[in-house]
C-alpha cells in the first residue's frame, strides 16, 4: 500500500494499530498518554522526526513531552490535526484564541503543516487586543512562517496615514456632496477617529505638516464655514415651519465647526479658523440677534460664545498674531455679544430649566479678553476700556479692572517718558 494513503487511514488515538505513545508530563499531576502512529508524527514533525530517528520503537515507544496544564488542550489538538487531510485542517479551527495555542505547540515541535494552517487561519480572522498581544509574541519565534501575520501587526507607513487622514477628514467635514443624514454617525465616529490619530503621534505628527493635508483641512474648514452659514439664510424659514429643528440644524453646525478648531489647534492651524470666523462674525451676529430670536436660540447663541472664545483664546494669548486692526474688530463686534449673552444666562441660571454654561469657559474668555485689550495701542484700549466703564453697572462681565489699571499706569509713564525727552532735547547734556 501507498505510505500516504496507509498514513491517511491510520486515527488518532488508535490503540489497535499504534506503535508508539506520546505522553505529556505535568507537575504534580498524573500523565496522559495518547496512542499515535510514528508515520504520522515523523511527517509532520520535525521533532518526533528526530526522536524516532535516535530511537528505536520496538525497545521504547513512549515519547515524552513536558506540557504547561494551560497548553494541554491544544498539544492533543495539534496531534489530531496531523491525523487531518490537509484541506481540512484550516477547517478545523473555531476561534483564534484556539489557532494560536495550537500554533504555539507546533512550532515548539516543528510541525510545518499544521503551522502554516494556523498562520493562513490566524491572518485571515479579526483579533481583539489581548489576542493581537499574544500572536506578537507567537510570530516572533516563527521566523519567515510570520511574514504574514507581521504585514497586519507592523505600523502603516506614513503614505497610508496620510492617504486615511486626508480621506476621514474629507468625511468629518461633509465634503462629499451629497451627505446624506443618515451618515452622522459615521460622520461622529470619522472625528473622534482623528481626534485619537493625532494625539501624540510621532507618524501622524509628521503627516499634519504635510502640505496636501494642510490644503484638505483648509478645504474642510471653508465646507463647514460655508455649510453654517447657508444654515443661517435658511434659519428665519425653518424657524416659522419648526423652531426645535432649526435650532438643532444650526447646533449640528456649530459642533463641527467647534470640533475643526480644537483639530486646528492641535495641528498649529488656529490663524486659518480665527480669519475665517473673524469674517462671517458680522453676518453670524446679523442673524442670531434678529429680533425674531430675542426670546430664543439660547442653545445656539451659547454654543457662539463657547466657538468664540476659541479664537479669542488663540489670540489673547499668541498663538495666532493678527494685525492690531484684526484684534479690534474681533473684540468690538463679539465683546457686547457676549456681555448680553452672559448676563441673560446669569439672570435666568435660578430656572432649573434654563442653560447653563460652564464657569471656567467664562472666566478662560475673561482673560483672553484682558490680554487682548493690553496688546492694543493705548488709543484702542482707551475706546474698548472707555464702553466698558459707561456699562459697568448694566453688565459685570467681563471684568477688566486689570486692563484699566494696568492701562492708566502705562499712560502716566509714557506721559513722564515723553515729557524726560522733550527737556533732555531742550536742555542737552555733555560728558566728558
Amino acid at each position: 500500500m501507498d505510505p500516504v494513503k496507509l498514513v491517511e487511514s491510520y486515527k488518532f488515538d488508535d490503540h489497535t494499530t499504534s506503535d508508539v505513545r506520546v505522553c505529556f508530563k505535568f507537575i504534580d499531576e498524573q500523565p496522559e498518554w495518547f496512542s499515535c502512529h510514528s508515520s504520522v508524527l515523523s511527517q509532520n514533525s520535525k521533532y518526533f522526526a528526530d526522536w524516532l530517528g535516535q530511537n528505536d520503537v520496538r525497545s521504547n515507544n513512549s515519547i515524552e513531552l513536558e506540557c504547561p496544564r494551560v497548553d494541554y488542550d491544544h498539544y492533543v489538538k495539534m496531534l489530531k490535526l496531523m491525523y487531518l487531510p490537509r484541506e481540512s485542517v484550516i477547517d478545523s479551527f473555531d476561534s483564534v484564541k484556539s489557532a494560536v495555542g495550537v500554533l504555539r505547540a507546533s512550532s515548539s515541535l516543528g510541525c510545518e503543516l499544521v503551522t502554516k494552517s494556523c498562520v493562513e487561519y490566524i491572518e485571515a480572522a479579526s483579533w481583539d487586543e489581548k489576542e493581537e498581544e499574544e500572536i506578537l509574541e507567537v510570530a516572533r519565534t516563527l521566523g519567515s512562517e510570520a511574514v504574514s501575520l507581521l504585514a497586519r501587526l507592523q505600523a502603516p507607513s506614513v503614505d497610508a496615514v496620510k492617504n486615511v487622514f486626508i480621506s476621514a477628514i474629507r468625511f468629518a467635514t461633509c465634503m462629499e456632496s451629497p451627505f446624506p443624514p443618515f451618515l452622522d454617525d459615521l460622520k461622529t465616529s470619522a472625528q473622534e477617529q482623528i481626534d485619537f490619530m493625532i494625539h501624540e503621534d510621532d507618524d501622524t505628527a509628521l503627516v499634519t505638516t504635510d502640505e496636501d493635508v494642510k490644503s484638505v483641512v483648509q478645504e474642510g474648514l471653508r465646507k463647514l464655514l460655508c455649510s453654517f452659514r447657508t444654515g443661517l439664510d435658511l434659519l428665519s424659514t425653518e424657524f416659522d415651519q419648526s423652531p426645535d429643528q432649526a435650532e438643532q440644524r444650526i447646533l449640528c453646525s456649530l459642533a463641527d465647526i467647534d470640533w475643526i478648531a480644537n483639530l486646528l489647534a492641535k495641528i498649529e492651524m488656529m490663524h486659518d479658523f480665527v480669519s475665517c470666523w473673524s469674517e462671517i462674525s458680522d453676518h453670524v451676529l446679523s442673524v442670531v440677534q434678529d429680533k425674531k430670536y430675542i426670546s430664543g436660540l439660547w442653545a445656539v447663541k451659547s454654543k457662539l460664545i463657547e466657538v468664540t472664545g476659541k479664537a479669542l483664546d488663540a489670540v489673547g494669548y499668541g498663538s495666532v498674531v493678527l494685525p492690531s486692526s484684526s484684534r479690534v474688530h474681533i473684540l468690538k463686534t463679539w465683546l457686547p455679544y457676549i456681555q448680553r449673552t452672559k448676563r441673560f444666562l446669569d439672570e435666568n441660571s435660578k430656572n432649573e430649566t434654563s442653560l447653563r454654561m460652564d464657569s471656567d469657559l467664562f472666566q478662560n474668555i475673561e482673560s483672553a479678553i484682558v490680554s487682548m485689550v493690553l496688546a492694543l495701542p493705548s488709543d484702542d484700549q482707551a475706546d474698548i476700556l472707555s464702553e466698558w466703564m459707561k456699562q459697568a453697572e448694566q453688565f459685570k462681565y467681563p471684568d477688566l479692572t486689570e486692563a484699566f489699571e494696568v492701562w492708566c499706569y502705562h499712560s502716566k509713564t509714557a506721559k513722564r517718558r515723553l515729557v524726560g525727552r522733550l527737556n533732555g532735547a531742550s536742555n542737552p547734556t555733555v560728558s566728558l
